[in-house]
């Protein structure tokens, strides 16, 4: 066997060249019609069109764009890194850290593709730029045509592309299903929990409230607005020095929905700023509620610890004297997400400020019942829970093998000839 840096053991019988030998860089004119090509880091390359025009940087004028044409090996310069190299499936135009590449007549560049996908994969391609200069990731020309890479025969470079594409078009089927039943988990475990919220799923004797965003209720249930039941305390403060250690401070990004997960946190502050900052107001207690305004916004979480902390900016603290707190949780993270959703139609700057949670409406079922239904509420969330993981599990075990499936193929570690891949992907 012969070692290439960056890939690995190959057989001894495969030649190796550097890539400017095995394809040639393209530099087109672009057409008028050309519509923008844009490869991604999962390693589709395809027309921009087909998969969403929204929360791209477009150019006011396309400068040094050049023409792409299906069947290039495409490589993003600046995204190459993280596996934006495929083969395009598409004619079309694309910016000038886009480089394309035919192939000469030693290459199908498809094995190519699969080949330098891996590469900058297992992050070989991250420590080339990174020698050459410091923090920079950019995959240009001139380090891809220096790569040392390996020269099967063409007929086995076709046959390994073949294999591949067949075999990774199954395991990306699976993985599809499996995202679908994940979605499908998440709506039902939500749709479970705002019957639960909102009484819908039990009582007959239902009202209409009026509200757009939750219309019906049982008699003897409240649609009232959350100032009306809880206090909201926001957390407004100099900006202490942050610490590697010490005690947490929970800001937006740290919230998630559900139960309060301090190993979260990432700032700390000392003893003495913790007081300063904490006051008895301001100093979050077991049973309380922490709310996000910025970031994640509208996420809820509820506080089972009695561990000490202390909020961030854009962290709220919501709590009440005899409402159950897990109850609205629940509510403020499935609920009225909607509501919270459709403030920010048209904002740039997704921020809930306080005067708007305060009027939002929230359920509110006698408060002798509501901690039956928040206790219901959670044994739902507990069961759809444990199902993601199963599902993530698996999501992950076939990216695994999908992996490792490419690159014993791609380094001939078996014969693609007489393997369907099953024994590598099961």
């Amino acid at each position: 066997m012969t070692s290439i840096v960056g890939i690995g053991s190959i057989p001894e019988s495969w030649p190796v060249q550097r890539a400017k030998w095995l394809m040639n860089r393209e530099r087109r004119s672009i057409n008028s019609s050309d519509r923008v090509v844009t490869a991604f880091r999962d390693g589709t390359v395809t027309l921009r069109a087909n998969r969403r025009l929204s929360g791209f940087t477009e150019a006011l004028q396309e400068i040094g764009y050049q023409g792409i044409r299906k069947g290039d090996l495409v490589v993003h310069s600046m995204d190459g890194f993280a596996g934006a190299i495929g083969i395009s499936d598409s004619n079309g135009k694309a910016s000038p850290v886009v480089h394309a590449y035919t192939p000469t007549s030693q290459a199908d560049l498809r094995y190519y593709a699969y080949l330098i996908r891996q590469m900058a994969l297992n992050g070989h391609i991250t420590s080339l730029a990174k020698g050459i200069r410091e923090r920079s990731t950019a995959f240009d020309s001139a380090m891809l045509a220096n790569l040392v890479l390996p020269v099967p025969p063409l007929t086995e470079q076709r046959r390994i592309a073949d294999f591949l594409d067949a075999e990774t078009r199954r395991i990306d089927k699976l993985l599809q299903a499996r995202w679908r039943q994940k979605s499908l988990l998440v709506e039902h475990t939500n749709q479970r929990i705002s019957e639960l919220a909102t009484g819908v799923a039990k009582y007959k004797n239902i009202y209409n409230t009026g509200s757009p965003w939750i219309p019906n209720l049982p008699e003897g249930w409240k649609l009232l607005p959350l100032k009306r039941r809880w206090t909201v305390i926001d957390c407004k403060h100099r900006t202490p020095t942050y610490l590697d250690h010490g005690i947490p401070v929970i800001s937006p990004g740290d919230i998630k929905p559900g139960r309060l997960d301090l190993s979260r946190a990432h700032r700390f502050v000392s003893e003495s700023d913790y007081r300063d900052l904490a006051d008895d107001l301001r100093r979050p207690r077991k049973g309380d509620i922490v709310y996000s305004r910025n970031a994640s916004v509208g996420i809820a979480a509820y506080v089972d610890t009695a561990a000490r902390f202390t909020m961030g900016q854009d962290v709220c603290r919501i709590t009440s004297v005899d409402q159950d707190q897990l109850f609205l949780s629940f509510v403020l993270n499935v609920v009225v997400q909607g509501e919270i959703e459709s403030l920010q139609i048209g904002s740039t700057f997704t921020r809930i400020n306080i005067a708007t949670l305060l009027g939002l409406g929230i359920p509110c079922p006698p408060p002798s019942e509501q901690r039956n239904i928040a206790l219901q509420m959670d044994e739902v969330s507990h069961r759809g829970d444990d199902l993601q993981r199963k599902l993530d599990r698996q999501l992950e075990v076939l990216a695994e093998r999908r992996q490792a499936l490419i690159t014993a193929a791609v380094t001939g570690q078996f014969d693609v000839s007489t393997a369907s891949g099953r024994g590598v992907t099961e």
